[in-house]
């Protein structure tokens, strides 16, 4: 018989090891530069090879889970990311690095979209939506536990170590999956690996803009805030990803109690959702004002508590609402979904973020040493500031036309459900869940 627990656990270390894998990697840059090589593109490469190789293989490898069965595709994602972990721990150069960090990201894809069509056949009623609640609580603790996480394997182990470690905590939750159900096996239908009909339903897209606003505003900070808080107040490596956990606390605590409040309150998800859009917006300027040689490290912390909040009050009814707009054998290819977008844009925003970045640094001081200073190292601390004021505004702009985005795709949703009541049918339609329905299977 299947052990529920027992399984949750196995799926969620596997899970773990992905956010962490992203968020994590920037702190080692200014040494894996050091031993590797400064070159800017193939040093950007050990952050953005992961991510760019994880949302393109998403929606395939979504497909792939309906067809082959989630728990097979689970299984092969995890030896897939184990391995790019190993090759990256024991890579003698910069590209063979950068290989090992693609594999990783292909394997990763598998794992992340296979977990959540998982916890959905696993789970049923209140216990999916505890398990959903777990499941964004993990994510985006893993993203917000990177820095600290990998500084302190980057102190004892050298960035190699932080690799290693991956590996061996993927190698334990795939000897873990022999005690996984065999679950989603033998779909026969036939659809596109491109399948975003969902995204027809506004309420579907106003939910995957989330994540798009959480990858804008928290990711991208939370990946180059440890390099920014080295170079500009010359802090060590390991003291900054400990001064990181104040970005932890927040993503850790916040989905536990909006669960709460969601089954015990009036309080709506939109609500939590322009909430946690306005923290956002508020910390990323606070760490643009705060963060500057002049004053001390810690004028920074409140922002990036706020930064924090705001990514971490929606994790845990995104991605239950998400899949519950599309029938439950299309599981797979919906997370897919999801998980491209989410992927995705953390993606092409961390490498817009860390390109400005370099853009100003390098223009200030062409040659090695501005490569040097925009991975990181210490030296011009005003310098590096002025990439950080530029890429962090941007992205401060961005997400206010998420937001914008979002109430507008919001208030679509809801004239539409308006409209089904009035017509009585309150039901799915065109795979758009109605939006009064709570992940957690409550009413508004």
């Amino acid at each position: 018989m299947p052990r529920p627990r027992l399984s949750l656990a196995v799926i969620l270390l596997a899970q773990f090891v992905i956010p962490l894998s992203i968020s994590g990697t920037a702190i080692a840059l200014p040494t894996i530069a050091a031993e590797l090589g400064s070159a800017p593109a193939p040093l950007q490469w050990v952050v953005n090879g992961f991510n760019l190789a994880f949302a393109i293989c998403a929606i395939a490898w979504g497909v792939w889970s309906d067809r082959i069965g989630y728990t097979r595709s689970f299984r092969i994602g995890i030896a897939v990311a184990a391995a790019g972990g190993a090759i990256s721990a024991i890579a003698p150069t910069i590209g063979i690095l950068d290989v090992g960090r693609v594999i990783a990201g292909i394997g990763s894809a598998a794992v992340l979209t296979g977990a959540a069509p998982l916890l959905s056949h696993l789970f049923q009623g209140k216990a999916r939506a505890k398990a959903f609640v777990l499941f964004g609580t993990v994510n985006g603790l893993g993203l917000a536990a990177g820095p600290a996480v990998s500084g302190l394997l980057l102190s004892v182990w050298g960035w190699r170590g932080i690799f290693a470690a991956h590996a061996v905590v993927l190698l334990v939750a795939l000897i873990g999956t022999v005690k996984l159900p065999v679950l989603g096996r033998g779909s026969t239908s036939l659809r596109a690996i491109l399948d975003f009909s969902a995204l027809r339903a506004p309420g579907f897209v106003a939910m995957t803009l989330v994540p798009v606003a959480g990858a804008i505003g928290f990711v991208t900070f939370l990946t180059y805030l440890p390099s920014a808080i080295g170079a500009v107040h010359g802090l060590e490596a390991g003291v900054t990803g400990a001064l990181m956990l104040v970005m932890t606390v927040p993503v850790l605590i916040a989905p536990i109690v909006v669960h709460r409040l969601l089954e015990r309150t009036r309080i709506t998800t939109t609500g939590v959702v322009v909430t946690s859009l306005a923290c956002l917006l508020l910390g990323g300027i606070g760490v643009l004002v705060l963060l500057r040689p002049d004053l001390p490290v810690m004028a920074g912390v409140a922002p990036m508590i706020l930064l924090g909040l705001g990514f971490g009050l929606p994790l845990g009814f995104v991605d239950a609402e998400a899949l519950a707009a599309v029938p439950a054998e299309r599981a797979g290819a919906a997370s897919g979904v999801v998980n491209l977008v989410r992927i995705g844009s953390e993606a092409v925003f961390v490498a817009l973020y860390a390109a400005i970045l370099a853009a100003v640094v390098t223009a200030a001081l062409p040659g090695p040493v501005g490569e040097l200073i925009a991975s990181g190292g210490a030296g011009e601390p005003w310098v590096y500031r002025d990439g950080l004021v530029a890429a962090g505004g941007a992205m401060v702009v961005l997400v206010a036309a998420t937001g914008i985005a979002f109430l507008v795709f919001s208030r679509s949703a809801d004239k539409r459900a308006a409209v089904r009541v009035a017509r009585g049918d309150e039901g799915l339609r065109n795979g758009e869940p109605s939006r009064n329905v709570q992940p957690n299977g409550c009413t508004n």
